[in-house]
């Protein structure tokens, strides 16, 4: 007998996601595991067994008093994974809709003042009560979209003491919200306005500061936006190699706008992800591909962008690239819901409702090096369930806006109904 210290039951329909290979590419990123009527067995916040209802008595042992939570015919899937955040910000940008509606583009507003230097202006200002406050109360949003586990950038700052700052927050939300962060150095958002124009002279400083940030252990990632505007090609190879030689996992913002040879210098440099990849040339896939680079989709922020630009999902994964799915969470994109980042990843990014869920899910947690812990339910990972009322797992990405009805994080309740 395997013994708990609480059990699930009431599982219509569990999607697994134990099926395979991490992460999931081609035909397995369509095969979610599916087990009907199905229960869990969870101790000391991991899943301990899994599988039919009808064996739990015989296979499972309940300590005295433990609690029983009946799902009452609920389809679950893991907690989702949103691999690409930038929830750490003060103030918004709400004004600048008017602009976009007038063909304003996001490097336009920038040049203005506006877009990010806005945000950075506001995030420089605030207090860290007042930024810990606002960030808390999106990721407790976020969870009750059915979220545990986030990365986290910093890059709303622009100086090398406030991104330290904002690095610093980062494990008090965690331990503040109770979901799972990861935190990545995003430092290389823009140039800062005072250093406008000296680029060089801004990553000179970043560069340096890569070794104390890697020991301190504050970040597992350095990103880098590779954008006409921000940062050229050859400065994001600059400073990913040298994160890489500091310890960092590379990630980088590929091809938002323009194909400006992100996804190229992913593949070269063998970084975890490519985030965006809007743009991206078809021609570059089959080096993402054997590479091994997670292609981190983030379908909503063209269509916050009202840009007639799509994120190619279909296309990746014919190509064999590894695809995961975010939110974008920003004051650009302010989605807080995997559930409606993953119906864009299907009516817009022509993924399929289970290839947006594996997307959303086991792939999002490797393009995280959580891999082992996360986007799975399987004995041995982390007890992070999201459970909705709907016949069949697949439902969830294809309603718009599927809202859970109960959420857990290492099995215990960040929401229910």
């Amino acid at each position: 007998m395997i013994r708990a210290d609480r059990v699930v039951t009431g599982i219509r329909e569990l999607a697994t996601l134990s099926v395979g290979p991490v992460p999931r590419i081609g035909p397995a990123m369509g095969e979610l595991g599916l087990l009907p009527d199905a229960a869990i067995g969870v101790r000391a916040g991991r899943i301990a067994w899994v599988g039919p209802e009808r064996a739990l008595s015989r296979s499972v042992a309940l300590r005295p008093g433990g609690p029983r939570i009946d799902l009452e015919g609920s389809c679950v899937v893991p907690g989702f994974v949103d691999p690409h955040t930038h929830l750490l910000f003060a103030g918004d940008r709400h004004d600048e809709v008017a602009a976009k509606l007038s063909g304003a583009s996001y490097a336009e507003i920038a040049s203005g003042g506006g877009g990010l230097y806005a945000t950075v202006r506001a995030t420089r200002r605030a207090s860290e009560a007042e930024l810990l406050g606002s960030a808390a109360d999106r990721l407790s949003r976020m969870a009750r979209w059915g979220t545990t586990t986030a990365e986290v950038k910093t890059g709303y700052a622009l100086t090398r003491a406030g991104e330290r700052r904002l690095l610093g927050l980062i494990p008090r939300l965690e331990r503040r919200t109770g979901l799972r962060l990861v935190a990545t150095y995003l430092a290389a958002h823009a140039v800062p306005p005072e250093l406008r124009g000296r680029a060089d002279a801004y990553l000179d400083g970043l560069v340096a500061e890569l070794p104390a940030i890697a020991r301190a252990g504050r970040a597992r990632f350095c990103d880098i936006f590779c954008e006409p505007g921000f940062f050229t090609l050859e400065q994001s190879d600059r400073l990913l190699r040298a994160a890489r030689s500091a310890g960092l996992g590379l990630k980088i913002h590929a091809d938002e706008f323009v194909a400006s040879g992100g996804a190229e210098l992913a593949a070269r440099l063998g970084a975890r992800s490519a985030d965006h990849l809007s743009a991206a040339p078809r021609s570059a896939f089959p080096a993402l591909a054997a590479a091994g680079v997670t292609a981190v989709l983030l379908p909503v922020t063209p269509f916050s962008a009202m840009s007639d630009l799509r994120s190619p999902g279909r296309e990746l994964v014919e190509a064999g690239v590894p695809v995961a799915v975010g939110t974008d969470l920003s004051p650009n994109s302010w989605v807080e819901g995997m559930p409606l980042a993953l119906a864009h990843a299907v009516y817009r990014g022509h993924l399929t409702p289970a290839e947006a869920i594996t997307a959303g899910t086991v792939n999002a947690a490797h393009a995280l090096d959580l891999g082992g812990v996360a986007g799975q339910i399987a004995p041995g990972r982390d007890a992070d369930l999201s459970a909705f009322k709907v016949r069949h797992a697949v439902e969830i990405p294809y309603r718009v806006g599927a809202l859970p009805v109960a959420v857990y994080r290492r099995g215990r309740a960040l929401f229910s109904t």
